[in-house]
């Protein structure tokens, strides 16, 4: 029993390593001195991914799909018929493009964020590795995607309506002495969407992985077989949850950017 729990493998199993930035390199580019870390490979391996599989999965001419090209239109169709055409109306094929590449990038990274590549690693070569991690619990990284929506949001905005008139729709119809303040909540308002759009993605992939780490760190703590068995069960039954997660998360940050996008080109809205 005690050889079980102080297996080299068990001992090496932590969980929150997939939500803590780890530097694999460092090198310097003139003035700049530059680190990549797990979830900077972690981003450039789904758009990788992404680039790869999606021309192969269209490359079929067939005029009807099957298989994986098949799930894949599925939920195409289901983003721009059910989700963007009712928010964007007229305007749904223009931004469609850019929902689409939005939720394959975050449901990519959330995925592979659960793939356990680092244990895989270091059960083939017996060495601590840190290849592997859930880029999308990175506050800079849905921070980054947080404000391409923002920028995206308002460029759209001005695209449609002119500078000037998508200002003036910043704010609601009011007696001018109201209009400063009007105005500065708006802005505060603005600025805050992309904030909570980014927290929300984070906090929701942090929170599984604490969890996966309490119920795996019971097993170190009591050294039980009874304990041992409950938290691998456990473990297996919210692992099957956070897959649910997600492709749940992606779907928001997907319909909330979709949102401000139709806000933001609508000026009745």
């Amino acid at each position: 029993m005690n050889s079980l729990f102080h297996n080299p493998i068990l001992a090496e199993l932590r969980p929150l390593e997939h939500v803590v930035a780890v530097p694999l390199m460092e090198f310097t580019i003139g003035a700049w001195h530059i680190v990549v870390s797990n979830h900077m490979l972690m981003v450039t391996v789904a758009m990788v991914v992404l680039l790869v599989v999606m021309p192969l999965t269209f490359r079929s001419r067939r005029i009807i799909p099957s298989g994986f090209q098949n799930a894949i239109e599925a939920v195409c169709e289901y983003l721009r018929n059910d989700m963007a055409h009712p928010i964007l109306h007229e305007h749904t094929d223009k931004y469609i493009g850019y929902v689409w590449t939005l939720f394959f990038f975050v449901l990519t990274m959330n995925l592979l964020g659960m793939v356990p590549s680092d244990k895989i690693l270091y059960l083939m070569t017996q060495k601590p590795n840190h290849l592997g991690g859930s880029a999308t619990a990175n506050i800079w990284v849905t921070g980054a995607l947080a404000l391409v929506t923002f920028m995206t949001t308002h460029i759209c905005g001005v695209r449609e309506q002119g500078v000037f008139p998508y200002l003036k729709s910043i704010t609601p119809p009011a007696p001018v002495w109201l209009m400063p303040l009007l105005f500065v909540l708006e802005l505060i308002g603005l600025i805050v969407k992309p904030f909570t759009l980014a927290v929300r993605l984070f906090a929701n992939m942090v929170a599984g992985h604490l969890v996966l780490a309490t119920l795996l760190g019971l097993i170190l703590i009591f050294k039980n077989y009874g304990v041992a068995a409950g938290s691998v069960l456990a473990t297996a039954a919210l692992s099957i949850l956070e897959l649910l997660v997600a492709f749940i998360q992606a779907y928001i940050f997907a319909f909330l950017s979709t949102l401000y996008i139709g806000a933001a080109i609508s000026p009745e809205h």
